[in-house]
């Protein structure tokens, strides 16, 4: 029997949970979901939606696996590689998520079947598109039953969704308060008045969330009651008003400065081939199966490993630059790209239950290389951030470091000194080099044409390392 370990996060349903053994994740089926296991896998439901790319497929393993009793199934899913969550997502990629969720919902009702949750975390992003992982979600549909998952959807989806279009971008961040969704009541305090304009808005947050109050200390009305109000064309025109109201959403990634990084950049002009050059014959020495893009802007440089096969976790902490590299990915059709928003002065930590039901953002994937540049000064001195606590915190991402050094002549970091004193005498290249070498084997190093900026291969030292 293989060593088996419940993932801390999986403990919710008691119609089964994941785990991990010999480094794959497995799901456990558990005997009281017989039948609607039975009926997800006869239906013809789980091979559609798979056909479509909508829900994770899995092939049945061995029960010898499970780490505990009551089992009827053992699932081998399709790994995914990276696990993210919805506060990490653009507003295009939880609209996606959202407009996935809907889709699911609809063709499990044509099926006899009807979605019991609507998580945001139950969707994940594998070969860049959106998909449903939980493989339990389903239950039978019942003449008459009401969409219990209602609620939840709109916390997750259509209240976060609507607070980034008509508010502000930032209370996407709420999610990492609110991680069983965004409380309406909360949403629609915060909204402006113009969204009482809007019909999806009027009813799925502004009623309901008023609906909610009205009955928070109320029993619900009887089973019978609402099956003489409800149907399965009810069902379906709930979720073709909520898919209208997600649709029509918008947000422009353009509102953000970072989103145009490039535009106007000098430095771009006449460096940006040479650096491309130099990154890539880097990355030939490191050959790498997972790179991690740290400060990536949109994703122009880790293209150049997610372009040759590299599954890429493309990270950035502003909302339009990852709207911009996500909006790119599909475009392109990427299916090793993963843009991620995330602000590494302040990286995800585990959430949840016991701080175990979310990973932090180190604990969910190891790279192989990490990918920094033009990052190194915006944490120095755009955030005060030591550069040896900065060697640390990269060398213990990966072993190989790929990083770029902007010096304060270069007008990046001009900029950056424009409206704050500079108290950072040990901001320079030799420095840099003396703190990363107590952690760091620099093997490489190379000057960007037409610039005062330098790129460093490294790697970090350990027991049985070699030069290149």
């Amino acid at each position: 029997m293989s060593d088996s370990t419940r993932i801390g996060g999986s403990f919710r349903d008691p119609n089964g949970f994941v785990f991990v053994a010999d480094g794959l994740v497995y799901r456990q089926v558990n005997e009281s979901y017989r039948t609607n296991y039975d009926q997800l896998m006869e239906s013809g439901l789980y091979a559609e939606l798979v056909d479509r790319g909508l829900l994770i497929p899995h092939s049945e393993a061995g029960s010898d696996l499970s780490p505990g009793g009551q089992s009827y199934k053992i699932l081998q899913p399709g790994q995914i590689p990276f696990i993210s969550y919805p506060y990490e997502w653009s507003f295009s990629q939880l609209k996606d998520a959202a407009l996935a969720t809907l889709n699911i919902q609809r063709r499990a009702l044509q099926q006899g079947m009807i979605l019991k949750d609507a998580s945001a975390y139950n969707i994940q992003f594998r070969h860049g598109k959106p998909l449903l992982i939980d493989t339990l979600s389903f239950e039978t549909y019942q003449d008459g039953q009401a969409w219990v998952a209602y609620r939840q959807f709109c916390q997750h989806f259509l209240a976060p969704l609507v607070l980034m279009s008509r508010k502000d971008i930032r209370l996407s961040q709420l999610l990492r308060v609110y991680i069983d969704g965004i409380p309406l009541d909360l949403a629609k305090s915060l909204l402006p008045n113009r969204t009482w304009l809007d019909f999806g808005a009027i009813m799925h947050l502004h009623l309901h969330a008023r609906a909610q109050q009205r009955y928070a200390n109320k029993p619900p009305p009887p089973q019978s009651s609402r099956r003489r109000r409800l149907g399965k064309t009810a069902l379906m025109n709930i979720c073709d008003s909520l898919r209208s109201t997600v649709n029509g959403l918008k947000w422009d990634p353009k509102s953000t400065s970072w989103a145009r990084y490039y535009e106007g950049d000098s430095y771009h002009e006449e460096g940006f081939d040479d650096k491309h050059r130099t990154v890539t014959e880097y990355l030939s020495i490191v050959k790498p199966d997972c790179l991690w893009d740290l400060g990536s802007n949109t994703g122009v440089f880790g293209r150049i490993a997610s372009d040759q096969g590299v599954f890429t976790v493309s990270i950035d902490s502003d909302p339009g630059a990852v709207e911009a590299n996500y909006l790119q990915s599909m475009r392109r059709n990427e299916t090793q790209l993963h843009p991620l928003l995330v602000d590494l002065t302040n990286p995800s930590a585990a959430l949840g239950w016991a701080n175990n039901e979310r990973d932090s953002l180190a604990q969910r994937c190891k790279a192989d290389c990490v990918l920094a540049l033009a990052l190194i000064h915006h944490l120095a001195i755009g955030n005060n951030v030591p550069l040896r606590n900065i060697a640390k915190y990269l060398a213990s991402l990966a072993e190989w470091l790929i990083i770029e050094f902007v010096p304060k002549s270069d007008a990046k970091v001009k900029m950056l000194l424009a409206s704050r004193q500079d108290i950072f005498a040990d901001y320079t290249q030799s420095a840099f080099e003396d703190v990363f070498s107590e952690i760091c084997e620099i093997v490489r190093s190379n000057s960007i044409q037409s610039s005062d900026r330098r790129l460093y291969l490294m790697r970090r030292r350990h027991a049985g390392a070699s030069s290149i």
